[in-house]
C-alpha cells in the first residue's frame, strides 16, 4: 500500500467516523469543527473525504497477496 493510498485511507476512516456520529448522536464533529456544514473549510473536508474514498475503492479489486494467487495445484488427501 502506497503513501497516497494509507492517507486516503485516514480521510476515509475520519469519513467513516464522522457519519457514525451523526448517524447515532445527531453530531457532525467536522462541521462543529469547522463551524457549520456550508463553511468552505467543512465543504473541502467532505471534498477531500469523497475524493479518498473513490481512491480507496482500488483496494476493493486489488488482489490480496496474503490469500496466494499461485500458480500451484492444491492436492487433497
Amino acid at each position: 500500500m502506497g503513501t497516497m493510498q494509507r492517507i486516503a485511507l485516514v480521510f476515509t476512516i475520519i469519513g467513516a467516523i464522522n457519519w457514525g456520529l451523526i448517524g447515532f448522536f445527531q453530531f457532525d464533529l467536522v462541521g462543529a469543527i469547522f463551524n457549520g456544514q456550508a463553511s468552505a473549510l467543512s465543504r473541502i473536508i467532505f471534498g477531500i473525504v469523497g475524493i479518498a474514498g473513490l481512491i480507496n475503492l482500488g483496494i476493493l479489486f486489488k488482489p490480496s497477496e496474503e490469500f496466494g494467487t499461485s500458480t500451484e495445484p492444491r492436492t487433497t488427501r
